[in-house]
């Protein structure tokens, strides 16, 4: 075990933090802007309870991180691993922040596992890549935010036939109270399972330097990548919050009551079941499916569009910036 690997090794780590931490300001938006948005909650106070409780979601588990870390590639069986890791990394932070920028909430999720995918075929080929689980895993990313769309839809449906009868004022009250509880389960849902998905990277990178010879995460690793995702969380993310909160539909305290129990348990039923999601869309969907419900067409499908035109386009994009990112990592190192 050479001190050159143990160099990689820690570069990967700080990496892989940056990306937790990117991902936290990234995707703070998803879990607050709903009841930002109503008027629920103020930011700050918005940003501190997301902060924290996405630390205590990403304490809570690891099965998404040992997804993760395996089932797209084989850690004990490449060659330049680190490398590979490296590459998938600097292409994941550089699409999270090129989205970030342009306030379209994309997807974490895909940009780290179009990542990783594209950089283990640009050094071991296709060969080397799990399609059985990467497709298993691609089944989840699809299927989770159609879910989101019919659950959000239904919740909405239900809140209208039960509240028919209610008082505008008192009912915008009670459900701007209740908004609160969904969303802190909604952060911590959010940190139990995108935290996982750095915790499982980082232990891809320690087998692939001989550091560790199984995909048990070690403790330092779960409250290191909990840690910074609670630091980005505090940061913020106020485009994306414009976006999601203000873009798609027109928020009342009800509505966001809905969005923010559906993606919360959708989210949360992913981890139970050790599957990464991508909560960007999970929140989205949700949103569209209560915004259908009330009305289909106070629903702003332009502006729908274009976050779905982000989500198709991220995973090959990502695949093909890793495979070249790689590619000049190699011609160098």
């Amino acid at each position: 075990m050479s001190d050159y690997n143990l160099i990689l090794t820690v570069v990967v780590v700080l990496m892989a933090l940056s990306f937790d931490f990117i991902n936290g300001f990234h995707d703070t938006a998803n879990a607050i802007a709903t009841s930002v948005s109503t008027k629920a909650l103020k930011p700050r106070v918005a940003i501190m309870l997301a902060s924290s409780m996405n630390l205590l979601g990403a304490m809570t588990f690891t099965g998404v991180a040992k997804t993760i870390g395996s089932k797209i590639a084989d850690p004990f069986h490449l060659d330049n691993g680190l490398y590979i890791v490296i590459a998938a990394l600097l292409a994941a932070i550089a699409w999270n922040l090129i989205t970030w920028y342009y306030g379209v909430p994309s997807s974490s999720s895909h940009a780290l596992i179009g990542s990783l995918t594209g950089a283990v075929i640009a050094a071991a080929g296709f060969s080397a890549v799990n399609f059985k689980g990467f497709f298993s895993i691609l089944q989840a990313l699809i299927l989770s935010p159609l879910i989101a769309f019919v659950v959000g839809y239904i919740i909405m449906s239900l809140i209208k036939i039960i509240f028919r009868h209610a008082h505008p004022v008192k009912m915008n009250r009670r459900f701007r109270i209740l908004q609160i509880f969904t969303a802190a389960w909604q952060a911590f849902s959010h940190g139990t399972n995108d935290a996982q998905k750095s915790m499982g990277i980082i232990t891809f990178a320690l087998i692939a330097g001989g550091f560790q010879d199984s995909m048990d995460i070690p403790f330092w690793v779960k409250l290191s990548a909990s840690i910074a995702m609670a630091l980005g969380t505090s940061v913020g993310g106020w485009k994306i919050i414009k976006t999601v909160g203000t873009k798609i539909i027109k928020l009342e305290p009800a509505s966001g009551f809905a969005s923010d129990l559906t993606s919360a348990c959708v989210i949360l039923a992913a981890t139970l079941l050790k599957m990464p999601v991508s909560t960007t869309h999970v929140i989205s969907s949700a949103i569209m499916g209560v915004g259908s419900s009330r009305r289909f067409s106070g629903v702003k499908w332009g502006t729908a569009q274009k976050i779905v035109t982000a989500w198709v386009i991220t995973l090959p994009v990502t695949i093909l910036l890793a495979m070249i990112t790689y590619s000049l990592i190699s011609l160098f190192l």
